[in-house]
Protein backbone atom coordinates (compact mmCIF):
# COMPACT_ATOMS: atom_id res chain seq x y z
CA UNK A 1 0.00 0.00 0.00
CA UNK A 2 2.84 3.17 0.86
CA UNK A 3 4.19 1.94 -3.07
CA UNK A 4 1.15 2.73 -4.35
CA UNK A 5 0.38 6.22 -3.75
CA UNK A 6 4.05 7.24 -3.94
CA UNK A 7 3.83 5.96 -7.77
CA UNK A 8 0.50 7.94 -8.49
CA UNK A 9 2.59 11.43 -6.85
CA UNK A 10 5.46 10.40 -9.46
CA UNK A 11 3.17 9.81 -12.65
CA UNK A 12 1.40 13.34 -11.50
CA UNK A 13 4.68 15.54 -12.47
CA UNK A 14 4.02 19.34 -12.18
CA UNK A 15 0.26 18.93 -10.76
CA UNK A 16 0.66 20.29 -7.47
CA UNK A 17 0.30 17.81 -4.81
CA UNK A 18 -2.27 18.22 -1.80
CA UNK A 19 -1.22 17.29 2.03
CA UNK A 20 -3.61 14.45 2.21
CA UNK A 21 -2.10 12.98 -0.72
CA UNK A 22 1.08 13.08 1.19
CA UNK A 23 -0.19 11.86 4.32
CA UNK A 24 -1.46 8.67 2.84
CA UNK A 25 2.08 7.06 1.93
CA UNK A 26 3.09 5.06 4.95
CA UNK A 27 6.74 5.55 4.33
CA UNK A 28 6.78 9.04 4.91
CA UNK A 29 4.66 9.05 7.97
CA UNK A 30 6.81 6.66 9.83
CA UNK A 31 9.44 9.01 8.81
CA UNK A 32 7.39 11.76 9.89
CA UNK A 33 6.19 10.78 13.24
CA UNK A 34 9.87 9.79 14.24
CA UNK A 35 11.32 12.76 13.29
CA UNK A 36 8.92 14.56 15.25
CA UNK A 37 9.12 12.34 18.18
CA UNK A 38 12.61 12.77 19.26
CA UNK A 39 12.33 16.35 17.98
CA UNK A 40 10.47 17.03 20.73
CA UNK A 41 12.23 15.23 23.53
CA UNK A 42 15.71 17.22 22.13
CA UNK A 43 13.83 20.68 22.46
CA UNK A 44 13.01 19.83 26.11
CA UNK A 45 16.56 18.98 26.98
CA UNK A 46 17.80 21.95 24.98
CA UNK A 47 16.05 24.20 27.40
CA UNK A 48 16.69 21.95 30.44
CA UNK A 49 20.56 22.68 29.84
CA UNK A 50 20.45 26.38 29.00
CA UNK A 51 18.35 27.21 31.71
CA UNK A 52 20.74 24.90 33.97
CA UNK A 53 23.79 26.45 32.55
CA UNK A 54 22.60 30.00 33.35
CA UNK A 55 21.27 29.10 36.89
CA UNK A 56 25.01 27.93 37.96
CA UNK A 57 26.87 30.43 35.97
CA UNK A 58 24.87 33.83 34.96
CA UNK A 59 27.27 33.90 32.11
CA UNK A 60 25.21 34.47 28.68
CA UNK A 61 28.56 32.97 27.26
CA UNK A 62 28.98 29.98 29.05
CA UNK A 63 24.88 29.70 28.33
CA UNK A 64 25.63 30.58 24.33
CA UNK A 65 29.10 28.07 24.47
CA UNK A 66 26.33 25.01 26.06
CA UNK A 67 24.13 25.96 23.33
CA UNK A 68 26.56 26.16 20.98
CA UNK A 69 28.05 22.78 21.48
CA UNK A 70 24.61 21.25 20.04
CA UNK A 71 25.66 22.55 17.04
CA UNK A 72 29.69 22.30 16.57
CA UNK A 73 29.95 18.66 16.52
CA UNK A 74 28.54 18.84 12.88
CA UNK A 75 31.65 20.08 11.77
CA UNK A 76 33.37 16.36 12.40
CA UNK A 77 29.98 14.90 11.81
CA UNK A 78 28.65 15.80 8.81
CA UNK A 79 31.96 15.57 6.37
CA UNK A 80 32.98 12.56 7.59
CA UNK A 81 29.70 10.37 8.94
CA UNK A 82 27.33 11.27 6.52
CA UNK A 83 28.96 9.39 4.13
CA UNK A 84 27.65 6.04 5.78
CA UNK A 85 24.46 6.81 4.77
CA UNK A 86 25.15 6.20 1.06
CA UNK A 87 27.82 3.26 1.70
CA UNK A 88 25.19 1.59 4.13
CA UNK A 89 21.57 0.88 3.81
CA UNK A 90 19.70 4.30 5.06
CA UNK A 91 17.04 2.78 7.67
CA UNK A 92 20.18 0.84 8.81
CA UNK A 93 21.91 3.79 9.78
CA UNK A 94 19.04 5.56 11.16
CA UNK A 95 18.19 3.13 13.83
CA UNK A 96 21.49 2.31 14.78
CA UNK A 97 22.10 6.31 15.56
CA UNK A 98 18.41 6.05 17.33
CA UNK A 99 19.51 3.15 19.64
CA UNK A 100 23.10 5.15 20.67
CA UNK A 101 21.42 8.26 21.33
CA UNK A 102 19.06 6.72 23.54
CA UNK A 103 21.61 4.98 25.70
CA UNK A 104 24.06 8.24 25.76
CA UNK A 105 21.02 10.72 26.83
CA UNK A 106 20.32 8.20 29.06
CA UNK A 107 23.89 8.40 30.78
CA UNK A 108 22.91 12.50 30.60
CA UNK A 109 19.91 12.00 32.95
CA UNK A 110 21.64 10.65 36.19
CA UNK A 111 21.76 12.72 38.58
CA UNK A 112 25.12 14.40 39.54
CA UNK A 113 26.51 13.38 36.27
CA UNK A 114 30.20 15.66 36.52
CA UNK A 115 29.62 18.80 34.15
CA UNK A 116 32.63 18.09 31.65
CA UNK A 117 30.93 14.60 31.10
CA UNK A 118 27.90 16.00 30.67
CA UNK A 119 29.60 18.34 27.63
CA UNK A 120 31.30 15.28 25.91
CA UNK A 121 27.92 13.33 25.76
CA UNK A 122 25.91 16.37 24.52
CA UNK A 123 29.01 16.45 21.70
CA UNK A 124 28.64 12.78 20.97
CA UNK A 125 24.54 12.76 20.84
CA UNK A 126 24.79 15.79 18.11
CA UNK A 127 27.74 14.17 16.69
CA UNK A 128 25.67 11.16 15.25
CA UNK A 129 22.62 13.30 14.91
CA UNK A 130 24.89 14.20 11.74
CA UNK A 131 24.69 10.51 10.04
CA UNK A 132 21.01 10.20 10.82
CA UNK A 133 20.09 13.56 9.33
CA UNK A 134 22.28 13.04 5.82
CA UNK A 135 20.17 9.09 6.06
CA UNK A 136 16.28 11.16 6.54
CA UNK A 137 17.42 14.04 3.88
CA UNK A 138 18.48 10.90 1.69
CA UNK A 139 15.48 8.54 2.02
CA UNK A 140 12.65 11.49 1.26
CA UNK A 141 13.23 11.79 -1.93
CA UNK A 142 12.85 8.00 -2.52
CA UNK A 143 9.60 8.40 -1.08
CA UNK A 144 8.37 11.18 -2.23
CA UNK A 145 9.00 12.78 -5.56
CA UNK A 146 7.99 15.77 -7.64
CA UNK A 147 5.80 18.52 -5.86
CA UNK A 148 4.84 15.44 -3.52
CA UNK A 149 8.65 15.96 -2.30
CA UNK A 150 7.94 19.76 -1.74
CA UNK A 151 5.37 19.36 -0.04
CA UNK A 152 6.64 16.84 2.20
CA UNK A 153 9.29 18.58 3.28
CA UNK A 154 7.13 21.60 3.83
CA UNK A 155 4.77 19.15 6.31
CA UNK A 156 7.86 18.11 8.25
CA UNK A 157 9.27 21.07 8.44
CA UNK A 158 5.89 22.93 9.43
CA UNK A 159 5.38 20.12 12.16
CA UNK A 160 9.41 20.09 12.76
CA UNK A 161 8.80 23.92 13.80
CA UNK A 162 5.79 23.20 15.81
CA UNK A 163 7.24 21.00 17.53
CA UNK A 164 10.06 22.90 18.96
CA UNK A 165 7.79 25.62 19.69
CA UNK A 166 5.94 23.83 22.03
CA UNK A 167 8.92 22.11 22.98
CA UNK A 168 10.65 25.49 24.10
CA UNK A 169 7.36 26.99 25.28
CA UNK A 170 6.20 24.64 27.54
CA UNK A 171 9.60 23.80 28.32
CA UNK A 172 10.50 26.07 31.14
CA UNK A 173 6.87 25.19 32.99
CA UNK A 174 7.70 21.27 32.85
CA UNK A 175 11.52 21.79 33.87
CA UNK A 176 10.31 24.03 36.82
CA UNK A 177 7.83 20.96 37.50
CA UNK A 178 9.87 18.14 36.22
CA UNK A 179 13.47 18.94 36.96
CA UNK A 180 16.30 19.17 34.20
CA UNK A 181 17.60 15.31 34.37
CA UNK A 182 13.98 14.30 34.43
CA UNK A 183 13.86 16.22 30.69
CA UNK A 184 16.72 13.99 29.54
CA UNK A 185 15.05 10.99 30.19
CA UNK A 186 12.31 12.21 28.15
CA UNK A 187 14.43 12.90 25.64
CA UNK A 188 16.18 9.77 25.88
CA UNK A 189 12.90 7.42 25.88
CA UNK A 190 11.84 9.54 22.46
CA UNK A 191 14.79 8.45 20.59
CA UNK A 192 13.64 4.56 21.41
CA UNK A 193 10.26 5.28 20.49
CA UNK A 194 11.73 6.72 16.91
CA UNK A 195 13.25 3.74 16.37
CA UNK A 196 10.31 1.53 16.86
CA UNK A 197 8.02 3.74 14.28
CA UNK A 198 10.81 3.20 12.11
CA UNK A 199 11.41 -0.68 12.33
CA UNK A 200 7.52 -0.91 11.75
CA UNK A 201 6.66 1.78 9.36
CA UNK A 202 9.96 2.08 6.68
CA UNK A 203 10.81 -0.95 4.53
CA UNK A 204 14.43 -2.12 3.91
CA UNK A 205 15.91 -0.66 0.80
CA UNK A 206 19.83 -1.53 -0.08
CA UNK A 207 22.89 0.98 0.17
CA UNK A 208 22.40 3.79 -2.47
CA UNK A 209 26.09 2.55 -3.43
CA UNK A 210 24.91 -0.53 -5.82
CA UNK A 211 28.45 -1.05 -7.72
CA UNK A 212 29.77 -2.86 -4.18
CA UNK A 213 32.99 0.08 -4.41
CA UNK A 214 33.79 1.32 -0.18
CA UNK A 215 35.78 4.54 -0.83
CA UNK A 216 37.13 5.35 2.18
CA UNK A 217 35.21 8.50 4.46
CA UNK A 218 38.36 11.04 3.28
CA UNK A 219 37.54 10.16 -0.42
CA UNK A 220 33.83 10.37 -0.15
CA UNK A 221 33.99 13.89 1.96
CA UNK A 222 36.59 15.38 -0.97
CA UNK A 223 34.21 14.15 -3.59
CA UNK A 224 31.24 15.28 -2.06
CA UNK A 225 32.85 19.06 -1.18
CA UNK A 226 33.72 19.24 -5.32
CA UNK A 227 30.22 17.95 -6.14
CA UNK A 228 28.53 20.60 -3.86
CA UNK A 229 30.88 23.14 -4.42
CA UNK A 230 31.74 23.03 -7.54
CA UNK A 231 28.50 24.35 -8.99
CA UNK A 232 27.52 28.09 -9.06
CA UNK A 233 24.08 27.01 -8.51
CA UNK A 234 24.86 24.44 -5.64
CA UNK A 235 27.20 27.15 -4.25
CA UNK A 236 24.29 29.73 -3.74
CA UNK A 237 21.89 27.23 -2.58
CA UNK A 238 24.17 26.13 -0.16
CA UNK A 239 24.78 29.91 1.23
CA UNK A 240 20.91 30.74 1.35
CA UNK A 241 20.96 27.69 3.93
CA UNK A 242 23.91 28.82 5.77
CA UNK A 243 22.07 32.39 5.97
CA UNK A 244 20.12 30.86 8.54
CA UNK A 245 23.24 31.26 11.25
CA UNK A 246 22.37 34.94 11.32
CA UNK A 247 18.29 35.00 12.31
CA UNK A 248 19.03 31.46 14.78
CA UNK A 249 21.21 33.55 16.39
CA UNK A 250 18.87 34.96 18.97
CA UNK A 251 18.00 31.75 20.04
CA UNK A 252 21.17 31.21 21.71
CA UNK A 253 21.07 34.41 23.86
CA UNK A 254 17.60 33.84 24.63
CA UNK A 255 17.85 33.54 28.12
CA UNK A 256 20.07 36.41 28.91
CA UNK A 257 17.49 38.42 26.59
CA UNK A 258 14.79 37.37 28.74
CA UNK A 259 16.69 38.33 31.95
CA UNK A 260 16.58 41.98 30.11
CA UNK A 261 12.99 41.70 29.42
CA UNK A 262 11.52 40.70 33.29
CA UNK A 263 9.33 42.98 34.54
CA UNK A 264 7.99 40.97 37.54
CA UNK A 265 5.29 39.59 35.32
CA UNK A 266 6.21 36.15 33.69
CA UNK A 267 9.04 34.26 35.06
CA UNK A 268 12.85 34.02 33.15
CA UNK A 269 12.52 31.05 32.47
CA UNK A 270 8.63 31.52 30.53
CA UNK A 271 9.92 34.41 28.61
CA UNK A 272 12.98 32.61 27.36
CA UNK A 273 10.54 29.78 26.29
CA UNK A 274 8.43 32.28 24.75
CA UNK A 275 11.47 33.81 22.91
CA UNK A 276 12.99 30.48 21.49
CA UNK A 277 8.93 29.62 20.75
CA UNK A 278 8.50 32.71 18.10
CA UNK A 279 10.67 31.61 15.50
CA UNK A 280 9.23 28.31 14.79
CA UNK A 281 5.70 30.11 15.36
CA UNK A 282 6.46 32.13 12.27
CA UNK A 283 8.04 29.36 10.25
CA UNK A 284 5.00 27.11 10.74
CA UNK A 285 2.63 29.60 9.38
CA UNK A 286 5.10 30.48 6.70
CA UNK A 287 5.55 27.25 4.95
CA UNK A 288 1.79 26.27 5.02
CA UNK A 289 1.36 29.42 3.03
CA UNK A 290 4.29 29.31 1.22
CA UNK A 291 4.01 25.66 0.15
CA UNK A 292 0.24 25.62 -0.16
CA UNK A 293 -0.45 28.78 -2.08
CA UNK A 294 2.63 29.34 -4.03
CA UNK A 295 3.21 27.77 -7.58
CA UNK A 296 7.13 25.46 -7.85
CA UNK A 297 8.06 28.31 -9.91
CA UNK A 298 7.27 31.19 -8.02
CA UNK A 299 8.75 29.78 -4.92
CA UNK A 300 12.22 30.09 -6.63
CA UNK A 301 11.39 33.39 -7.92
CA UNK A 302 10.33 34.65 -4.20
CA UNK A 303 13.39 32.71 -2.27
CA UNK A 304 15.71 36.03 -2.40
CA UNK A 305 12.64 38.22 -0.84
CA UNK A 306 12.13 35.78 1.62
CA UNK A 307 15.68 34.90 2.54
CA UNK A 308 15.90 38.96 3.24
CA UNK A 309 12.49 38.89 5.41
CA UNK A 310 13.95 36.37 7.52
CA UNK A 311 16.63 38.82 8.82
CA UNK A 312 15.12 42.17 8.72
CA UNK A 313 12.43 41.76 11.49
CA UNK A 314 15.27 41.85 13.94
CA UNK A 315 16.94 44.94 13.29
CA UNK A 316 14.32 46.37 15.66
CA UNK A 317 15.47 44.81 18.67
CA UNK A 318 18.45 47.80 18.62
CA UNK A 319 15.65 49.86 20.06
CA UNK A 320 15.13 47.51 22.99
CA UNK A 321 11.30 47.06 22.27
CA UNK A 322 8.97 45.50 25.20
CA UNK A 323 8.53 41.51 25.04
CA UNK A 324 5.13 41.79 22.76
CA UNK A 325 7.58 43.63 19.61
CA UNK A 326 10.31 41.11 20.38
CA UNK A 327 8.24 38.22 19.54
CA UNK A 328 6.11 39.80 16.88
CA UNK A 329 9.63 40.54 15.46
CA UNK A 330 11.28 37.22 15.65
CA UNK A 331 7.44 35.61 14.35
CA UNK A 332 8.00 37.85 11.28
CA UNK A 333 11.35 36.93 10.72
CA UNK A 334 10.42 32.56 11.00
CA UNK A 335 7.84 33.46 8.68
CA UNK A 336 10.30 35.11 6.13
CA UNK A 337 13.05 31.52 6.84
CA UNK A 338 10.22 29.29 5.01
CA UNK A 339 12.42 29.75 1.93
CA UNK A 340 14.40 27.42 2.84
CA UNK A 341 12.03 24.87 1.41
CA UNK A 342 12.51 26.26 -1.98
CA UNK A 343 16.30 26.03 -1.78
CA UNK A 344 16.52 22.75 -0.22
CA UNK A 345 13.97 21.44 -2.94
CA UNK A 346 15.92 22.70 -5.74
CA UNK A 347 19.24 21.52 -3.86
CA UNK A 348 17.52 17.79 -3.85
CA UNK A 349 16.68 18.17 -7.83
CA UNK A 350 20.44 19.21 -8.53
CA UNK A 351 22.37 16.08 -6.59
CA UNK A 352 22.30 12.49 -8.23
CA UNK A 353 20.60 10.15 -5.57
CA UNK A 354 23.47 8.12 -5.15
CA UNK A 355 25.88 10.95 -4.06
CA UNK A 356 22.74 12.88 -1.90
CA UNK A 357 23.26 11.61 1.67
CA UNK A 358 27.41 12.74 1.18
CA UNK A 359 25.93 15.97 -0.29
CA UNK A 360 23.20 16.78 2.39
CA UNK A 361 25.78 15.75 4.98
CA UNK A 362 28.08 18.50 4.23
CA UNK A 363 25.39 21.72 3.86
CA UNK A 364 24.10 20.02 7.24
CA UNK A 365 27.45 20.14 9.17
CA UNK A 366 27.71 23.60 7.60
CA UNK A 367 24.48 24.77 8.45
CA UNK A 368 25.01 23.72 12.07
CA UNK A 369 28.60 24.92 12.07
CA UNK A 370 27.59 28.57 11.21
CA UNK A 371 24.63 28.44 13.63
CA UNK A 372 26.91 27.16 16.93
CA UNK A 373 29.70 29.58 15.57
CA UNK A 374 27.19 32.65 14.90
CA UNK A 375 24.97 31.36 18.53
CA UNK A 376 29.15 31.11 20.60
CA UNK A 377 29.85 34.97 18.87
CA UNK A 378 26.92 36.32 19.63
CA UNK A 379 26.89 35.20 23.18
CA UNK A 380 30.41 36.48 23.11
CA UNK A 381 29.48 40.08 21.78
CA UNK A 382 26.67 39.98 24.34
CA UNK A 383 28.30 39.55 27.43
CA UNK A 384 29.80 42.77 26.57
CA UNK A 385 27.45 44.81 24.81
CA UNK A 386 24.01 43.22 25.80
CA UNK A 387 21.59 41.03 24.07
CA UNK A 388 19.45 44.04 21.98
CA UNK A 389 22.60 45.23 20.03
CA UNK A 390 23.87 41.85 19.49
CA UNK A 391 20.17 40.16 17.62
CA UNK A 392 19.84 44.09 15.62
CA UNK A 393 23.56 43.61 14.04
CA UNK A 394 22.69 39.51 13.17
CA UNK A 395 19.70 41.32 11.49
CA UNK A 396 21.96 44.15 10.01
CA UNK A 397 24.72 41.56 8.46
CA UNK A 398 22.25 38.80 7.69
CA UNK A 399 19.58 41.15 5.72
CA UNK A 400 22.71 42.18 3.70
CA UNK A 401 24.10 38.89 2.50
CA UNK A 402 20.90 37.97 1.97
CA UNK A 403 20.57 40.86 -0.77
CA UNK A 404 23.48 40.23 -2.17
CA UNK A 405 22.30 35.98 -2.77
CA UNK A 406 19.47 37.34 -4.20
CA UNK A 407 20.96 39.44 -6.36
CA UNK A 408 23.28 36.32 -7.64
CA UNK A 409 20.17 34.03 -7.67
CA UNK A 410 18.40 36.30 -9.63
CA UNK A 411 21.40 36.65 -12.06
CA UNK A 412 21.79 33.21 -12.23
CA UNK A 413 18.09 32.17 -13.29
CA UNK A 414 18.21 35.02 -15.75
CA UNK A 415 21.00 33.84 -17.29
CA UNK A 416 19.24 30.18 -17.44
CA UNK A 417 16.12 31.61 -19.10
CA UNK A 418 18.07 33.50 -21.67
CA UNK A 419 19.83 29.88 -22.64
CA UNK A 420 16.22 27.97 -22.69
CA UNK A 421 14.94 30.84 -25.00
CA UNK A 422 17.95 31.15 -27.31
CA UNK A 423 17.81 26.94 -27.82
CA UNK A 424 13.91 27.65 -28.50
CA UNK A 425 14.29 30.25 -31.38
CA UNK A 426 17.34 28.26 -32.88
Amino acid sequence: MARRPAGRHRRAGARQITYREVIAIREFRALWYGQGLSLLGDQLAQVALAVLVYDRTRSPLATAAVYALTYLPSIVGGPLLAGLADRFARRGVMLTCDLIRAVLVGAMAIPGMPFPVLCALVFLVVLLSAPFSAARAALLPEVLEGDAYVIGSALQNMTNQAVQMIGFAAGGALIATMGPYRALALDAATFLGSALILVSGVRRRPAANLDGAKPSMWTMTVGGARLVFGSRKLRTLVLFAWLCGFYILPEGIAVPYAATLYTGTLPVPVITGLLMAAMPTGTVVGAFLFSRFVSPPRRLRLMGWMAMLSCAPLVVTAMRPPLAVVLAAWVLSGIGGAYQLAANAAFVQAVPAERRAQAFGLVQSGLMAVQGIGILVGGFAAERLGPEPVVALAGVTGLTSAAVLAMIWTESRGDKTARVRAEAAA
